[in-house]
């Protein structure tokens, strides 16, 4: 059986995800001309050979119009704070889209940088569950692939929902930050058809801890719409005071996950692997790793529990 496994001892972010897929598929740059070819509004790809304590991948940079996650939440923050914090609305979404951990995973509450950053409606303008449909619908991409994107993204619409106490449809989403996300998302997709797992296994979800400052306040890691996707599945915090965990990884690893084991399977010598590095510094390699291979079972029984 065609097993693809997730490493999700360092978290999870959509970003590190498609990097790891991205490293799986047999031609990676015919793949990455594809992922630019897709359709998504003023979004570009970009992979990079990334290092982080020895460890060495693929980072994926996504720029939404011209601009990554570091960059737009230093623009978001500027903007704020010339213009007064108070004097603007919110929408209700976290924008947690890109996710490099370069964060904490890159996304930001600060996305992945991790101060969740809240749209505003004043310039950039806020998306609602209904374009996001829109801009997927229309992508260049197959059929299974917008199925599989919308779904991906209805859990993180949904999460965000409960969230904040108001209808799904109601939900905003800050433009730039959703279509970053439609990209991390959709690009996960499209390469999880390419790579074709018969099954997907993960390890329990590493979200981090801590707390991430939000115009809520200061809420503790897991931020609510990240716990949320994840309610009911295995995860723990231990001791990296920093998120980990976005709400964009989470629904990616919640939506194709068929089975989480508590102790890696035995991957073989034969097994491809492919590492994700996040921009951010820890006393461990900050990387998320996928292994495909045909066949990986699990080496003791309390491998094949199943939550």
């Amino acid at each position: 059986m065609r097993t693809l496994y997730f490493d999700l001892s360092m978290g999870a972010a959509g970003d590190m995800i498609t990097a790891a897929l991205l490293e799986l598929v047999p031609d990676r740059e015919k793949a990455l001309e594809t992922l630019n070819g897709m359709g998504i509004p003023e979004v570009c790809f970009q992979a990079e050979t990334s290092e982080n304590n020895g460890i060495t991948g693929t980072y994926m940079k996504v720029l939404a119009r011209g601009m990554d996650e570091a960059e737009f939440q230093e623009a978001e923050f500027e903007h704020r704070h010339a213009h007064g914090h108070e004097s603007h609305e919110h929408s209700h979404d976290h924008t947690h889209s890109h996710e490099g951990h370069d964060h904490d995973h890159g996304h930001t509450h600060s996305h992945e940088g991790h101060e969740h950053s809240h749209g505003h409606t004043h310039g950039h303008g806020n998306m609602h569950m209904a374009d996001v449909a829109h801009i997927i619908e229309s992508l260049n991409v197959s059929e299974q692939v917008k199925q599989d994107a919308l779904g991906v993204y209805k859990l993180i619409a949904e999460a965000e929902s409960k969230a904040h106490g108001c209808p799904v449809e109601m939900v905003h989403f800050h433009e730039v930050g959703a279509l970053d996300a439609i990209a991390d998302v959709t690009a996960a997709c499209y390469l999880m058809e390419l790579i074709k797992p018969e099954q997907v296994l993960s390890s329990p979800v590493h979200v981090g801890n801590g707390t991430v400052k939000c115009a809520h306040g200061i809420l503790p890691v897991p931020a609510p719409a990240t716990a949320n996707i994840l309610e009911g599945l295995p995860y723990y915090k231990g001791e990296i005071m920093s998120e980990l965990c976005t709400p964009t990884g989470a629904a990616l690893v919640r939506f194709f996950t068929d089975r989480f084991v508590q102790e890696r399977p035995e991957i073989g010598a034969d097994a491809a692997a492919g590492r994700g590095i996040g921009k951010k510094k820890f006393d461990k390699p900050n990387c998320l790793t996928a292994y495909i291979r045909c066949e990986m079972t699990p080496t003791s029984s309390a491998q094949s529990a199943k939550w």
